[in-house]
């Protein structure tokens, strides 16, 4: 009877390990320009939800950065002993966001400030929404390969990125064109509820592929 190996091998779990160390580098030079164009458009057209966006690139990085900790190791095991504490600062980076997010939503309702239209903004939030789910989809794939609850989780986290653009493209263009600025923030409430749920799986390690004879045994996921 032939056994079947258990995950890959060493070297291919070595060329995922690169992959994931470009891909999460990627995402961090990204969101650092991204962080920087949406809080300088969200100041200067007094708006909260590119504020929002801007501190959400923000915190985007804090849980890439984990990653980047845990796969600069060199030997697997290494990394596997890395994993608990990237998961915990990936899952207080969705915790974090979603209150945010949540809180600057409710205000927003509340009415406390209008945002004036920022082309600069829709622009940034256009180009996040064409470059983030390919970064996303990249690195969930090398994760779940590899067998990383850490890097799947923070592919998650680009993932509602992307989510976030597009409420975030869609509550500008509303606000340009018909003065609706209840759009944004109402879509905004329901992406902090899956930012919390995402947050509360990262944190018991849930939502990766473990490395089994058969293959990879994967665990449901809104954000697939």
């Amino acid at each position: 009877m032939t056994t079947l190996p258990l995950g890959p091998s060493p070297a291919r779990r070595d060329a995922l390990a690169r992959r994931i160390r470009l891909l999460v580098a990627a995402t961090i030079a990204y969101n650092v320009i991204e962080a920087v164009v949406a809080l300088t458009a969200g100041t200067l057209a007094s708006s909260s939800a590119l504020i929002g966006f801007g501190l959400d690139s923000v915190i985007e990085v804090s849980s890439a950065a984990a990653v980047a900790w845990q796969f600069s190791a060199r030997e697997h095991a290494v990394r596997e002993a890395r994993e608990r504490t990237a998961l915990r600062i990936i899952a207080v980076s969705f915790l974090a966001l979603a209150a945010y997010v949540a809180v600057d939503a409710v205000r927003a309702l509340a009415g406390t400030g209008e945002a004036e239209p920022s082309p600069l903004g829709i622009a940034i939030a256009a180009l996040s929404l064409a470059i983030m789910p390919f970064l996303s989809a990249a690195q969930r794939r090398a994760g779940r390969e590899i067998g990383s609850a850490s890097a799947v989780a923070d592919s998650k986290q680009t993932l509602l990125c992307t989510y976030l653009s597009a409420v975030l493209l869609v509550g500008l263009i509303l606000n340009a064109a018909f003065g609706w600025s209840w759009a944004d923030p109402v879509a905004a409430l329901a992406i902090a509820g899956i930012a919390v749920k995402e947050g509360r799986e990262a944190w018991r390690g849930k939502g990766c592929c473990a490395p089994t004879a058969q293959g990879q045994a994967c665990a449901n996921s809104p954000l697939r």
